[in-house]
């Protein structure tokens, strides 16, 4: 079995001929944006409606009407937490199949199904009118979000780094969490700017009485323009080529061969190492990020004493910055090298969290928002590079798969409890320095799991031809 970029068939005599040079895959730039273009919309009409809830769990306490407040707050962040529980389901079954059947159509259906359990949040009855019942078609609506999820980055991911030319893999993959965050950003905005309008027009218990639904619902027309998009993207050049090959060949049990397409215990088996680097640099990513974007607005609430307005719109600047900060980021790496990104990320994490939360807690809006852009600081050179470097890790033949078995496990139990779990241990403790603790000890971890990553910038994709965006940048063969 011969695959693109892998070593000679051991099988092969010593009297074969010498390999010949692969023939590398030719994007053409302009096909490349609309690709890239076509994913990051769909990946902000993803976490637009994914980050809202984490902007609107203080006010989401409409469902535990009747309930303490201290444990009807950890009800409504266990509401963000459960749709983590289905991820690394989403992930087992979305990634396997996006590698049989193309990302393309794999990332269609996440889109969908992301519009349709968004929309639906914002027309549920709430705990006043059906009592604590009401907490149930929210969290089973939040497994659909999270199931969904459990295929979107994993595929996402996959899909920009397939398509990205190998020497601009940084730079053009990075553009994927540039959607992700202003996705963030916008769904902050929106909170803030309904909270405004609805106050002013109803009074000061609007966002409480109705006004909470309309973010939700406002996923429905902009779900409708990013399934278009979706629609529109090609499949990659790279799965493209593989594929033909891997469907002849699957009768063909290569169940030894670590290059071949497998299924979940077979990715397990043969890239458990791969698997491990992966979860440690997305857990470290996925902490901070989380504690930024969807728990930020909590702390800053119930830690710090802001009010609920400036605690939504507090990040948005933050977040906006962060993103455009990621494409220079994602090219520094092509230049650099993957790992080097890697390293700056932990070293200021270890640096600044601290006395970021000391700055924060002084409480006035030049302290918050000058704390949110220190945080974001070692949360983007994570970012830059995760689109690029952690599919890189994997073959192109269970590329998909190993990305939703390791991105998914990490963020289910390590990413998206971070909210909760930071909560809990402020109230555990009564240290309100735990979030910057917890963010930290994941930066250790992500450092261990660095030393044995191989860098993969410049490289071609695993298992695959180069790709390259003009015939001059061909590799010329030895």
């Amino acid at each position: 079995m011969t695959h693109h970029g892998s070593a000679p068939d051991p099988s092969a005599t010593s009297d074969a001929p010498a390999a010949t040079t692969v023939e590398p895959l030719l994007v053409h730039p302009r096909t490349i944006r609309k690709a890239i273009t076509g994913t990051a919309v769909g990946n902000f009409m993803e976490w637009f409606g994914f980050g809202i809830y984490g902007y609107l769990a203080v006010t989401m306490t409409v469902f535990t009407s009747g309930v303490e407040r201290s444990a009807g707050l950890l009800i409504t962040l266990f509401g963000f937490a459960v749709s983590f529980v289905v991820r690394p389901i989403g992930g087992l079954i979305l990634g396997p199949l996006g590698d049989r059947i193309g990302r393309k159509s794999v990332l269609f259906l996440t889109m969908a199904l992301m519009a349709i359990a968004t929309t639906l949040i914002g027309v549920l009855p709430t705990s006043q009118q059906i009592g604590l019942w009401a907490i149930v078609p929210l969290y089973l609506l939040r497994l659909v979000q999270g199931f969904s999820t459990g295929g979107e980055y994993a595929g996402a991911t996959t899909y920009v780094s397939e398509f990205s030319p190998d020497k601009k893999r940084g730079f053009y993959s990075a553009w994927l969490d540039v959607g992700s965050y202003i996705g963030f950003a916008a769904g902050a905005g929106v909170v803030g700017l309904v909270t405004v309008i609805v106050n002013h027009l109803s009074g000061p218990d609007a966002m409480l009485d109705y006004g909470w639904r309309i973010p939700f619902l406002s996923a429905l027309p902009l779900g409708a323009a990013a399934i278009y998009f979706r629609m529109r993207i090609p499949e990659t050049p790279v799965f493209e080529e593989e594929s033909d090959e891997l469907d002849a060949e699957l009768s063909v049990a290569a169940a030894d061969d670590p290059m071949a397409r497998h299924g979940v215990l077979g990715i397990i088996r043969h890239h458990w190492r791969p698997i491990l680097v992966c979860m440690a640099l997305v857990s470290a990513t996925q902490c901070a990020a989380y504690a930024l974007t969807s728990y930020m607005p909590t702390y800053l609430e119930e830690e710090v004493g802001v009010g609920n307005l400036m605690a939504a719109l507090a990040t948005v600047p933050v977040l906006i910055v962060l993103s455009f900060a990621l494409p220079f980021l994602g090219r520094l790496s092509d230049r650099i090298g993957r790992k080097p990104i890697y390293w700056i990320a932990v070293v200021l994490t270890l640096i600044t969290m601290v006395p970021a939360f000391a700055v924060m807690r002084i409480g006035t809006e030049a302290a918050v928002l000058g704390a949110l852009f220190i945080v974001a600081v070692p949360t983007s050179f994570y970012l830059a590079v995760s689109a690029s470097a952690l599919p890189a890790l994997f073959p192109t033949a269970t590329r998909f798969g190993a990305m939703g078995i390791a991105f998914n496990l990490a963020v289910s139990l390590f990413g998206g409890t971070t909210p909760l779990i930071c909560q809990w241990l402020i109230q555990l403790t009564g240290n309100p320095y735990m979030p910057a603790f917890y963010i930290m000890f994941f930066a250790v971890i992500a450092g261990i799991a660095l030393v044995p990553m191989k860098e993969t910038a410049g490289q071609p994709l695993m298992g695959s031809a180069p790709v390259v965006e003009a015939p001059e940048d061909s590799p010329i063969p030895a």
